[in-house]
């Protein structure tokens, strides 16, 4: 079928009916956006998020343990070449702290996210798991700790592990590589996420929105990756500068085009969990409300020691204080009640 700008509704009815679309399609719809267009998506998803989670919205206790990295992403604040990053490693007992503070507060979800330091063995990593978990059984571990071994991956899940984060950033190869030194590749990284998802985790993957050189086409071929994966989970967030890296002075992505694609996800896969990210609360006072609004339902508030939160610096400005941190957890359930929603403390298990 033909379209054209005024028939842009017509392609987002068959998104909500068949689930997918042509690359052609994806490209169209996404280079034709217009704010009409995003406000009937936005009432979409909507519909879509509550027949699966009703107003729920589940968090996530985030603990960034380390902010060394042994790779050196032209994007990333915490790149290796980055000598200004002020770098911190957790021990074992300091997280173990940020899951008890995280446990009195509610939370059923830690997700422990670090840089890719080679400090922390598979030994290491699986031995504080288990200890986790066996402190708290009935709460689910989510893993973000980049590219590893198969074998890796699967004594990590054996140690207890259930849900892995790993965002492949960008699907297209040849743009894969203007983000990324060398030694890391596209294809490389989508086979750590087939892997984790044949090990038996609960994927978790995403893209960047805005990054340099992108275009319509890479939105449109990280589309058609997705559904081909059909993760759990699914994080995006606008591309937002480092001073401290060749992309310094490149444009942001938008909020507006960060949204669009948010409600376009949850179309295309009804069930997933879809969280709002602090990029979109760093770019916008509202964003991560704004998230919420056009499909989102997972927020990941910070349970690191407040000393470090400012050193886990991936991008400039980063919210990392007030409604960001665990302790003001009150003040985010506040601004959920605002737009009609609630936080829930349940694990919130993925149903896709």
């Amino acid at each position: 079928m033909e379209y054209n700008r005024h028939e842009l509704p017509k392609l987002a009815d068959k998104l909500k009916t068949s689930r997918n679309l042509s690359k052609d399609e994806w490209i169209y719809l996404i280079s034709n956006r217009t704010p009409e267009l995003a406000e009937y998506l936005f009432s979409l998803a909507r519909e879509e998020r509550h027949r699966h989670y009703g107003h729920d919205v589940y968090i996530r206790g985030l603990i960034e343990f380390t902010n060394y990295c042994r790779n050196d992403c032209l994007y990333c604040g915490i790149r290796k070449s980055n000598s200004h990053a002020v770098r911190y490693r957790l021990t074992e007992e300091d997280i173990l702290s940020c899951c008890r503070t995280g446990y009195e507060s509610g939370f059923h979800t830690f997700v422990l996210q670090g840089g890719e330091d080679g400090y922390y063995t598979d030994e290491k990593l699986a031995r504080m798991i288990r200890r986790i978990k066996s402190l708290y059984p009935d709460c689910a571990l989510t893993l973000s700790v980049g590219e590893r071994s198969c074998d890796s991956y699967r004594l990590l899940f054996e140690a207890g592990a259930d849900r892995y984060l790993l965002r492949h950033e960008t699907y297209n190869t040849r743009h894969y590589s203007m983000l990324h030194p060398p030694t890391l590749t596209a294809a490389a990284r989508q086979e750590c996420l087939w892997n984790l998802k044949k090990i038996g985790y609960q994927v978790g993957t995403g893209f960047m929105v805005g990054s340099p050189y992108q275009t319509a086409e890479h939105l449109a071929e990280d589309m058609l990756f997705i559904k081909e994966l059909n993760p759990q989970m699914v994080g995006i967030g606008p591309f937002i500068s480092h001073c401290r890296t060749p992309f310094a002075d490149r444009e942001s992505g938008a909020l507006e085009l960060t949204l669009f694609m948010l409600a376009l996800l949850r179309l295309m896969l009804p069930r997933v969990l879809l969280p709002a990210t602090t990029a979109l609360g760093t770019i916008d006072p509202r964003g991560r409300e704004l998230g919420i609004l056009a499909g989102a339902n997972v927020v990941m508030p910070n349970l690191s020691p407040a000393d470090v939160r400012k050193d886990y610096m991936l991008y400039d400005n980063k919210l990392c204080t007030g409604e960001e941190s665990a302790e003001c957890r009150r003040s985010l359930e506040k601004r959920m009640e605002s737009i009609g929603y609630h936080v829930i403390t349940a694990r919130g298990d993925s149903l896709n």
